[in-house]
C-alpha cells in the first residue's frame, strides 16, 4: 500500500511558476509509474503528466504539454511537478497518483489517461492562479 501526500500548492500570480511535491510512504516509488492529474472546479479530472519507474520516459496531456515537467527523486521517495507560465485558467486541484510498473519498467501506454487505473491517489493540492 502506497500513501501519497501532495504539497506545494499556493496562490501564484499569472506567469509564475510553481513546483509541487508528492511524498510517498508505505512503499518505495522506484517500482511505480507516477502521474499528476488536474481537475478544474466543476469539470472532470483530466489527462496529465506521467513518468515511468525505470527509463525516464514521460508523457504529457495536451493541456500541460510544454508547460509542465514531471520528475522523481527515488532517494527521497518523492515525485515532483514543475509548472511554468501559469494562467488563471490553470487554476485547479493537482493530484498525484501511482501504480506498480510493468515488469519491463517502461511507461505503459495510456498511463496519463485519467481512466488508466492508477492504484494510489493523493488527496490533492490546490493551485490558484490569480493577480
Amino acid at each position: 500500500q502506497v500513501r501519497l501526500v501532495e504539497s506545494g500548492g499556493a496562490l501564484i500570480q499569472p506567469g509564475g511558476s510553481l513546483r509541487l511535491s508528492c511524498a510517498a510512504s508505505g512503499s518505495t516509488l522506484d517500482s511505480h509509474t507516477v502521474a499528476w492529474f488536474r481537475q478544474v472546479a466543476g469539470k472532470e479530472r483530466e489527462e496529465g503528466s506521467c513518468l515511468s519507474c525505470c527509463d525516464g520516459d514521460t508523457s504529457y496531456g495536451d493541456s500541460v504539454k510544454g508547460r509542465c515537467t514531471i520528475s522523481r527523486d527515488d532517494a527521497k521517495n518523492t515525485a515532483y511537478l514543475q509548472m511554468n507560465d501559469l494562467k488563471p485558467a490553470n487554476t485547479a486541484i493537482s493530484y498525484c497518483a501511482a501504480v506498480m510498473s510493468p515488469t519491463d519498467g517502461v511507461l505503459p501506454i495510456g498511463a496519463c489517461n485519467v481512466h488508466y487505473g492508477m492504484a494510489y491517489w493523493g488527496s490533492g493540492t490546490l493551485v490558484p492562479v490569480s493577480s
